[in-house]
């Protein structure tokens, strides 16, 4: 029976999908949320196999709380779930500066905080999974998105190197890339206004924002059969080391790396000729 640690666990999400499947196969779950109370009546026919937390990722003090919670509760955290997030739009130009760093603060810096919380159980016992959920924007920028994708392509460089420093330790890190899922990701966006301060960018991001909310509860992705793909994934031997969700993203993916893959190939000799020549090399040494 493992011990999954979930947070941004706002009903009809991932996070709740997670903790569903998880207790489905057995095993035991802590779910945290900025607003527990939504998640009383969901965790109450589950008794003492869920623990529910409050936790804004953004609070150190919250985290470490939350993890020795956990943790003196069910023993130690065998799954590590870093789902808390969400999407800003703005353009890489005109987004307020404290916008930009509240984006940072919550999709990167939080997933570091409540990961570094978690890694000494997991290394004293030699064991342990993390899934961080980046996104089909941390492999392929999005227009509008320039922020959120750049944090999510941060993930995705840290989750790499993550991934070869704790192998050794006996912890696996899976990086899960969703596309479009029918979750209340995109719910907020009628409620929320452009404001952009540079004109010439306002109606690509009034564009984007008409696609967001037009598009809200439209998403082709299941997020529980995503979550059961994670699940198939991580008892694959050996287990990849990212997953892509939906159709949809998996294309724009697969496309983009093609269309780099052959832009790369395309500029061989000339940066294959940046190398000093042979016999410099040889008269180096």
């Amino acid at each position: 029976m493992k011990t999954w640690f979930i947070t941004g666990g706002t009903p009809g999400g991932f996070g709740m999908a997670y903790a569903d499947a998880a207790l489905e196969d057995g095993d035991r779950v802590v779910l945290t949320a900025r607003r527990p109370e939504e998640l009383r009546e969901w965790a109450a026919p589950h008794g003492d196999r869920v623990l529910i937390l409050p936790l804004d990722v953004t609070d150190a003090g919250q985290i470490q709380e939350a993890v020795s919670a956990a943790e003196a509760r069910f023993g130690g955290i065998d799954v590590l779930v870093n789902n808390a997030g969400r999407g800003w739009y703005g353009s890489v130009e005109g987004m307020d500066d404290d916008a930009v760093r509240r984006l940072f603060e919550l999709n990167f810096f939080a997933v570091l905080a409540v990961t570094r919380a978690v890694l000494p159980g997991m290394r004293a016992r030699r064991d342990g999974w993390i899934i961080n959920m980046s996104s089909v924007a941390g492999l392929v920028g999005v227009t509008g998105f320039g922020y959120y994708s750049a944090a999510k392509y941060a993930i995705e460089g840290m989750t790499e190197v993550l991934r070869q420093e704790v192998a050794p330790l006996g912890i696996r890190v899976l990086a899960v890339e969703p596309g479009a899922f029918r979750t209340r990701a995109y719910a907020g966006f009628a409620d929320e206004p452009v404001r952009e301060t540079i004109e010439d960018y306002r109606p690509m991001l009034e564009a984007v924002r008409a696609a967001m909310v037009a598009r809200d509860g439209e998403q082709p992705g299941d997020p529980v059969r995503g979550v059961r793909a994670v699940l198939t994934a991580m008892d694959q031997d050996p287990p990849p080391h990212r997953l892509v969700l939906g159709s949809a993203g998996y294309d724009a993916v697969t496309g983009h790396l093609e269309t780099v893959l052959a832009g790369l190939r395309a500029q061989e000799d000339l940066v294959r000729g940046t190398d000093f020549p042979p016999a410099a090399r040889t008269a180096a040494r």
